[in-house]
């Protein structure tokens, strides 16, 4: 199953995009094993400044047709690591080919966008900026590659 990470704005280069290039990484080499990856990032920004629904409207034209879109949300559901695994492995396990995380921009996403979700995901209680929210999406990729290939990465 392939990911892609759509989000809004774009990461300079800098300790965060590192992060997310080193997790990614290691997610297409523990994924490559188990039908997990390639992973990729897409970005767009909104030069118009048309808010939310431009945003959304920039970000469909990311999604591959038919991908699981998880989409993050503060007020969406929180799950555990080993949660998340289990569905990414659900997901590969019933043919689908694409999963799409989209990451919103500073004013959130588009509720249309949103009610087109299939998972509304939280990282919690708290907003995070988007170079922080595609660190910790990017980790939790690896870790859940690592989980379902049986590494010790995951200590719970």
């Amino acid at each position: 199953m392939r990911l892609r990470i759509a989000a809004v704005g774009r990461l300079r280069d800098g300790p965060e995009k590192q992060l997310v290039d080193d997790y990614l990484d290691r997610f297409e080499k523990t994924g490559r094993g188990i039908g997990l990856g390639p992973a990729e990032i897409l970005e767009v920004e909104d030069r118009k400044g048309g808010g939310p629904a431009s945003e959304a409207a920039l970000l469909r034209r990311t999604l591959p047709e038919g991908a699981v879109m998880l989409v993050l949300d503060e007020r969406g559901r929180a799950l555990t690591s080993p949660e998340f695994a289990k569905c990414l492995a659900g997901w590969r396990d019933a043919g689908r080919r694409d999963m799409a995380i989209i990451i919103g921009g500073a004013d959130g996403l588009d509720p249309t966008l949103r009610s087109e979700a299939d998972v509304l995901l939280s990282l919690g209680p708290m907003v995070w900026p988007h170079m922080l929210a595609r660190v910790m999406v990017s980790e939790q990729l690896y870790r859940a590659a690592t989980i379902l290939a049986g590494g010790p990465y995951h200590r719970a």
